[in-house]
């Protein structure tokens, strides 16, 4: 018997979602069938509206009768959720529902929306919530399902070592932006508000000449917030605060290995929340220290002062804060990189967080 993810995220479809299914099947153990539907071809969803799942019910009801699915696990609970939980009435198998964080958050603030996923919820044989967090809202909202729920952080995958010898050579970057006595302290992300660039911004701004004289804060990455944030940097320090655009998939791994801290302090803005918060673990496989704003699922993946420092994200003294603790102590720098390398390398691999899941679905709840 096989099991069926459908999502409606899924490579070429960018994003964290996509790539958590997508790593989630490559490190899918061979003895254990696993098969995919996924959205590229517009066979689960063409509509949006409240009648979105139509297609979606027709694509997996006619995957059913081979009659070889013993599990469904669940991408979204709106709409593919819906389908599931009919197609559970007319069908005999057990299904997981996988929440990341903003995606069920989009669900609570409509009556429609609580109520069928109240009753996809109750029904779900597992609920695998990708944080603690997220574990923690799905819980108070329905406290019946408290037995099912079950955290399954995202792993992280990056070049080997070999690949690390590849794309390190940063003469180029060294001459281009005259870094060899500098401290690089660096983002990358969507340029959404959440992310808080722009209190980093305003941190640097508001430090003194002395404890910023060595600084260069590089931000890559595209997005809605671009023309704001570019706004916020004054004339003096337009050589300090430079933005890179959006970078490729080599150029980020070239930049997080150049960098010496890594920060992005996300903050909840009206329920939009950083879920996870992949790239504080990819910075860590570079063996660099992380500044990450206390919020949302941020906490798995950033164990204050072991990996990273935790700040208030909404609080720019907090962040100025560890800004300069970090710069000013090479010892901690290397510290929390190497520390951080270990965890993400033992504890978010995806061939273990894979085996996570195969055990839970092949769990009976008590």
């Amino acid at each position: 018997m096989k099991t069926l993810l459908i999502t409606l995220e899924y490579p070429p479809f960018k994003g964290g979602i996509a790539s958590y299914y997508s790593n989630l099947l490559k490190s899918w153990p061979l003895n254990e069938a696993l098969e995919i539907l996924d959205n590229n071809k517009n066979q689960l969803v063409v509509t949006q509206g409240l009648f979105a799942w139509r297609r979606a019910f027709k694509t997996v009801w006619q995957r059913l009768q081979k009659n070889d699915i013993s599990y469904i696990l669940v991408g979204h609970i709106l709409p593919l959720g819906t389908v599931t939980f009919i197609l559970s009435y007319l069908k005999s198998f057990k299904y997981a529902v996988f929440l990341h964080g903003l995606d069920f958050n989009a669900t609570l603030n409509s009556p429609r929306k609580r109520f069928l996923s109240a009753l996809i919820l109750r029904r779900a044989d597992k609920i695998i919530c990708a944080n603690n967090y997220t574990a923690g809202i799905v819980a108070d909202f329905y406290p019946a399902a408290c037995n099912k729920i079950k955290v399954v952080n995202p792993g992280v995958t990056g070049p080997d070592d070999e690949e690390i010898n590849k794309i390190s050579n940063t003469v180029n970057l060294d001459s281009r932006y005259n870094l060899k006595t500098r401290l690089i302290l660096l983002s990358v992300g969507r340029l959404v508000r959440r992310k808080g660039v722009d209190y980093v911004i305003k941190a640097i701004e508001q430090m003194s000449e002395p404890e910023k004289k060595n600084l260069v804060y590089f931000i890559a990455g595209a997005g809605p917030d671009e023309k704001y944030l570019k706004s916020l940097v004054a004339a003096e320090d337009t050589k300090r605060i430079i933005f890179l655009g959006a970078v490729d998939e080599k150029d980020k791994w070239r930049w997080l290995k150049r960098s010496d801290i890594f920060i992005m302090p996300a903050r909840n803005i009206k329920g939009d929340v950083e879920g996870f918060g992949i790239v504080y673990l990819e910075a860590n496989l570079m063996s660099r220290p992380v500044i990450a704003g206390n919020s949302g699922g941020v906490g798995d993946a950033i164990l204050d002062s072991y990996n990273g420092l935790l700040v208030e994200a909404e609080n720019i003294a907090s962040i100025k804060a560890a800004i300069i603790k970090l710069a000013g102590d090479a010892q901690l720098r290397k510290k929390l990189g190497e520390q951080g390398r270990e965890r993400a390398l033992k504890e978010f691999n995806w061939s273990g967080q894979a085996k996570k899941i195969i055990d839970i679905i092949n769990t009976q709840n008590l």
